[in-house]
């Protein structure tokens, strides 16, 4: 685990704030991630956890510093890990042009049709990799392990607790995207990530 880098570390209601880089397998890529320990974790008690996804154009950042739950996380003794939105950096041609394809629109899916598919794989790293990884690094307790999200963090936080009701004990989600193959900008993302076939 030499390729963790923490970027910032805030002290933060008796707990720690911290915004970590490491490189992602199932991205193929760096990817950064938000993670609030409440004081219990930092005395090495093993604690509850959310994984927390944001919405469209957010980034590892948004939830923590927006949503006003780190009070509430460090009142009960949760512990909070924040992904990216999306990949980052990847190199494919057009990931920076629009606010609701590429970078920042990663819709928490696994693409399948390239050039997306090699590193727009969101669905296995919110849903594998970073709890594993957030696990082995911090005392969180993986059998109390839970999902939420806004908008298309809604929709992820969704996608994983349908798909995959065993690796989360809860499930909430905000002002999810519940149909977003039914909208223009949905179609524009899905038709890219999964080469233009409506049943995948």
């Amino acid at each position: 685990m030499s390729d963790i880098e923490v970027l910032a570390h805030h002290a933060c209601f008796d707990g720690s704030l911290r915004f970590v880089r490491h490189h992602s397998e199932a991205l193929g890529v760096p990817a950064t991630f938000g993670v609030f320990l409440p004081k219990e974790a930092l005395a090495g008690q093993k604690v509850p956890v959310i994984h927390v996804l944001a919405g469209l154009t957010a980034t590892q950042e948004t939830f923590l510093i927006k949503a006003n739950a780190l009070r509430f996380a460090a009142e009960h003794g949760i512990a909070l890990v924040a992904p990216d939105t999306s990949p980052r950096h990847t190199g494919i041609e057009g990931e920076d042009d629009a606010y609701d394809l590429g970078s920042g629109a990663g819709f928490y899916i696994d693409a399948t049709s390239a050039p997306w598919s090699r590193h727009y794989r969101m669905e296995t790293y919110v849903g594998e990799e970073l709890p594993a990884l957030t696990e082995l690094l911090y005392p969180l307790d993986g059998t109390r392990r839970g999902i939420m999200g806004h908008s298309m963090g809604g929709m992820g936080a969704l996608i994983q607790a349908l798909k995959y009701p065993d690796r989360w004990k809860t499930v909430s989600a905000f002002a999810p995207i519940c149909h977003p193959s039914t909208v223009p900008w949905g179609q524009k993302a899905f038709d890219a990530y999964f080469g233009g076939d409506p049943a995948k």
